[in-house]
């Protein structure tokens, strides 16, 4: 398949779409917009109030895509969210009812708020794009992505989630607050609506899908492969990381590397792609060791120290 720029130019429009509802935000929409494009479920972590929520609608509104909304509580059960059999007495049989998972976009507000039996529910959706209910396989619609959030301040009612969940997410993500005059400008707006309500799809659910598909053609160098592996490895080779940086996590930062470059309309993958985005692929994926965590070391910490001691790639040009 090749890699057409017409399609590339497409994600631009996407971003200058999805801008106009999120003020200020530029980087932050362009991170979450290359999650998509490259198949991965994203993570975003901020106190309430940032518009997390009115970006994902956006989101799914500028791809044509059909959104679903849980509103993650204790209460809640798996079947809640993946659909439930039932019986048809006309018919002496049992029909499927599907639950909001059968998605494009999937919004769990406040995740960590559902019990981690309900969390469970997700993971085969996360990983394999399917769903089991009473022994029957159903496929998820493609393209199938969730964006879960969470608050990182409240920790009454609610539920860790394991490591096991953390590593299915590609991304974590912070919107954080708004700059002084992008509050300013909020404030000052005379719309009775927010902006997310009139966002217009700018392409459909096949031209997603064509865009995902041609993200997994970008080429990535030998070098550019082996300096990426060496970041992962430096992760877990680190004297204050318990747990280190995945092979799924290797994985989804190369497909991140190629979703940022098709973004920027190259069909290669450079180091700085791998470098910029290794923070908020890998961070939530690390699991420091106590004393570490009691001198106040942060994952991102960790990641910046392993990427300053690696060796960067560079071509030498004849």
């Amino acid at each position: 398949m090749d890699i057409r720029p017409a399609d590339m130019q497409l994600c631009a429009t996407i971003l200058r779409n999805l801008e106009t509802c999120i003020l200020g935000k530029q980087e932050e929409i362009q991170r979450l917009l290359i999650a998509v494009i490259a198949g991965g479920h994203v993570l975003l972590e901020d106190v309430p109030g940032t518009g997390k929520t009115q970006l994902v609608k956006a989101l799914a509104k500028s791809i044509g895509g059909q959104f679903r909304r849980i509103q993650c509580n204790p209460d809640l059960l798996p079947t809640d969210i993946t659909g439930v059999s039932i019986y048809h007495p006309k018919q002496e049989t049992f029909i499927f009812r599907p639950g909001p998972v059968m998605s494009n976009i999937l919004l769990a507000d406040e995740i960590n708020r559902a019990t981690t039996k309900t969390q469970s529910a997700l993971l085969e959706a996360m990983e394999e794009g399917h769903v089991t209910v009473d022994g029957d396989t159903y496929e998820l619609p493609r393209p199938f992505v969730l964006l879960a959030t969470q608050n990182p301040i409240e920790f009454e009612g609610t539920y860790t989630l394991p490591e096991a969940q953390l590593d299915r997410f590609m991304m974590k993500l912070s919107l954080g607050y708004p700059s002084e005059s992008d509050e300013q400008r909020m404030v000052l707006s005379n719309e009775g609506i927010h902006p997310s309500d009139r966002i217009e799809p700018m392409i459909n659910i096949s031209d997603m899908i064509h865009i995902q598909d041609q993200v997994l053609q970008v080429h990535i160098d030998e070098a550019v492969g082996k300096y990426l592996v060496s970041l992962i490895r430096g992760t877990r080779e680190h004297a204050n990381v318990m747990l280190g940086a995945s092979p799924r996590a290797a994985l989804a930062l190369a497909r991140a590397a190629k979703a940022s470059a098709y973004i920027q309309q190259r069909t290669f993958v450079t180091p700085d792609d791998v470098k910029e985005l290794a923070p908020h692929v890998l961070s939530h994926r690390l699991l420091l060791r106590t004393e570490a965590r009691m001198n106040g070391l942060k994952a991102e910490d960790i990641i910046e120290q392993v990427i300053q001691s690696t060796k960067v790639p560079v071509r030498l040009e004849r």
